[in-house]
């Protein structure tokens, strides 16, 4: 089974940038994955409905009970120049992690910052990541363009992103 998973929740919003939060962000974003896998059969749980969003420690429940967890986030800096898609997970995930940044990055026409570990950068003892989750941060809401860019093709990313999910959930 797949576990799919908005980054923060209802009652923390996340980063915020460009008239967004990260929250909405993934929370919608989550959903659009799951039309994707719903329509192919795919049995998968995700960690809230429509928009519902529940707490990173739920969440990290359902990555226990999961075969594949992935976990949806935005990064933000104060430089609105930074841009681009990374993931973040144990050893075990990462050449999915790299296939996930490779489909964004194809489809945003953005960065490909890679698959790395949970100690990358700011990021440390990640709980989804312990679980055995990957952390996808999708882009920077601190940049315009990569918002605007993902705004307009939103659902191809998250048909890019399903049919990876799909492909290495069985």
């Amino acid at each position: 089974m797949i576990l799919i998973s908005a980054g923060h929740s209802n009652t923390d919003p996340g980063a915020v940038g460009n008239g967004y939060t990260e929250a909405q962000i993934v929370t919608e974003f989550r959903n659009l994955v799951a039309f994707y896998l719903k329509r192919a059969g795919v049995d998968f749980i995700t960690d809230g409905e429509w928009d519902d969003n529940k707490p990173l420690r739920d969440a990290i429940e359902l990555a226990k009970t999961a075969d594949l967890a992935v976990e949806f986030h935005c990064n933000s800096f104060y430089s609105p120049a930074a841009t681009g898609v990374e993931t973040l997970s144990d050893f075990k995930h990462r050449k999915l992690g790299g296939q996930i940044c490779q489909a964004i990055s194809g489809v945003l026409g953005i960065t490909n910052r890679g698959a790395k570990g949970e100690s990358s950068g700011q990021h440390s003892r990640l709980g989804f990541v312990r679980v055995g989750g990957i952390i996808v941060e999708l882009f920077f809401i601190s940049n315009p363009n990569d918002v605007a860019v993902y705004q307009a093709k939103k659902w191809l990313v998250a048909q890019a992103v399903a049919e990876l999910l799909m492909e290495h959930g069985k």
